[in-house]
C-alpha cells in the first residue's frame, strides 16, 4: 500500500515510515514541516487543520496512519485552543478524508486518556469520534492506544536541545549524562508505563494492515508493558545504566506535581489486545533492553542530537 503518515517527521512517525517500508509499503509523509527528517520518503506539505489538504492526501494514498497532534500535558493547559483546533479538528478532517475515499486508517490514542489536560481530552475526543464514524459512516479505522514511547532519536528539551515538549526519557538521560540531578515531578510516584517506540510502530502498521483486510476492531489495541513501573523506578534504571557506562551517579531532586497530571493510573495496558493484530505480547522489547539501547544512542550522539549545557544553563 501507499500509506500517508500524518506527523511523519515526528519521533514515532519516522519509526512508522521505516516499519512500513520494511513491510513492503510506501510511506508518504504528511507534515507542516517541509522535510522527511532524514528518511527517503515522499513528502506532502500540509496541515491537518486544512480539510482540503487531508482530502488531497487521501486521494493519493491507499491508507492513512494519523499521528500528527499538538503534544504536551502541562504545556497545553494554559492555552488549550491549539490542542483543540489541531487535535480535534485535525482528527475530524482525517476521518472525513478516509470516509470520502473509503480508505483503511489508524488513529493513535493516548495511554493517559483519563487525565484532565488539554492533550488527553482532545486526543480521547477523537477516539470516540472514530467509534462513531465506524458505526455510522462505515469507516475502517482502528485505534491504537500507546503509553509513553521511548527510544533513540527522541528530541530533548532545553537546555539540552530544541525540543518543544519535555519528555521523560531524554530529560532523565540527558541530565544523568550531564552530571546534573535528575528532576522528578511529584517525587516520581506516578505510574509511567513505557514502551519501545519500534513496538509502537509495529502495532500501528499491523493495525492498518488489519483494517485494509476489513478487520475493524471493536476494542482499542493497547500497546504497553505487562507490568507497570513508577517514574522513580525508570529514573533509577537510567542512573544504573549511566553508572555502568562510567558516569558518576547523580542525585534525584523531587519537584511538585505538574498541573494536569495525577499520581497514579487507574488501569494498565491490556496487552492481550495485541493478539487481535497478530502481535505476541512476549515479543515486546523489555524496558531494561530498550533503555540500555537508548542510553547508548544518547552517548553516541552527544554534540549532534543533544549536548551538555554550559555552566550558565545548568540550572535550567
Amino acid at each position: 500500500m501507499k500509506v500517508g503518515v500524518t506527523g511523519g517527521t515526528g519521533f514515532i512517525g519516522r519509526y512508522v515510515c521505516e516499519e512500513l517500508a520494511a513491510r513492503g509499503h510506501t510511506p508518504v509523509v504528511f507534515d507542516h514541516r517541509g522535510e522527511g527528517d532524514g528518511g527517503p520518503w515522499e513528502v506532502m506539505l500540509g496541515d491537518i487543520r486544512d480539510a482540503t489538504a487531508l482530502t488531497e492526501l487521501a486521494a493519493h494514498c491507499d491508507g492513512i496512519i494519523h499521528l500528527a497532534a499538538v503534544l504536551g500535558t502541562q504545556e497545553t493547559i494554559t492555552n488549550p485552543r491549539p490542542a483543540v483546533e489541531t487535535n480535534v479538528m485535525g482528527g475530524l478532517n482525517f476521518l472525513e478524508a478516509v470516509a470520502q475515499y473509503d480508505l483503511p486508517g489508524v488513529y493513535i490514542c493516548v495511554g493517559n486518556h483519563w487525565m484532565n489536560n488539554s492533550y488527553s481530552i482532545s486526543k480521547t475526543t477523537v477516539e470516540r469520534f472514530v467509534r462513531m464514524f465506524n458505526a455510522d459512516r462505515g469507516t475502517r479505522v482502528n485505534c491504537v492506544r500507546a503509553v509513553n514511547a521511548y527510544g533513540p532519536r527522541q528530541k530533548a528539551a532545553p537546555p539540552f536541545a530544541a525540543g518543544k515538549v519535555r519528555k521523560i526519557t531524554p530529560a532523565l538521560i540527558c541530565r544523568a549524562l550531564s552530571g546534573m540531578p535528575v528532576e522528578l515531578y511529584g517525587g516520581g510516584r506516578q505510574i509511567s508505563d513505557m514502551v519501545w517506540v519500534g513496538d509502537v510502530a509495529r502495532t500501528l502498521v499491523a493495525s492498518l494492515e488489519a483494517a485494509a483486510e476489513g478487520q475493524v476492531l471493536e476494542n482499542t489495541v493497547e500497546i504497553g508493558p505487562a507490568e507497570s513501573v513508577t517514574i522513580r523506578e525508570v529514573a533509577e534504571l537510567v542512573l544504573d545504566l549511566c553508572e555502568q557506562r562510567g558516569h558518576s551517579r547523580v542525585g534525584i531532586t523531587d519537584l511538585p506535581m505538574r498541573p494536569g497530571e495525577t499520581p497514579n493510573t487507574p488501569v494498565t495496558a491490556d496487552v492481550s489486545t495485541l493478539l487481535t493484530v497478530g502481535i505476541e505480547p512476549d515479543s515486546l522489547v523489555t524496558l531494561g533492553e530498550g533503555m540500555a539501547k537508548t542510553v547508548d544512542w544518547y552517548l553516541e550522539h552527544r554534540g549532534t542530537a543533544w549536548d551538555v549545557p554550559g555552566p550558565g544553563l545548568r540550572a535550567a
